[in-house]
């Protein structure tokens, strides 16, 4: 099927981070690094299990994506700003 080929994998990569430019967030970001690895683990010859394993797969990394994106990125010093007083006073 299509979705054992690494180009797949790696278009739709492609196609996430045409989609994170355009909507900021980190969220499609990290998907899009899944798709980017798992296409490259499939086109090195790692052997294609079937689709449900591959977006098992595609989860746990853009889970583990994300949380180093947001280690790496994440909210800087500054970046939140907690009111302690009324600004109409």
């Amino acid at each position: 099927m299509i979705w054992e080929s690494g180009w797949f994998w790696i278009i739709v990569a492609a196609l996430l981070g045409v989609i994170e430019v355009l909507l900021p967030g980190y969220v499609f970001l990290g998907i899009a690094l899944a798709c980017a690895a798992t296409g490259l683990a499939l086109l090195a010859g790692i052997a294609a299990p079937g689709l449900p394993v591959l977006l098992i797969i595609i989860a746990a990394l853009s889970g583990i994506a994300w949380l180093i994106l947001r280690r790496v990125v994440g909210v800087r010093k500054g970046q939140v700003r907690i009111w302690d007083r009324d600004i109409n006073d």
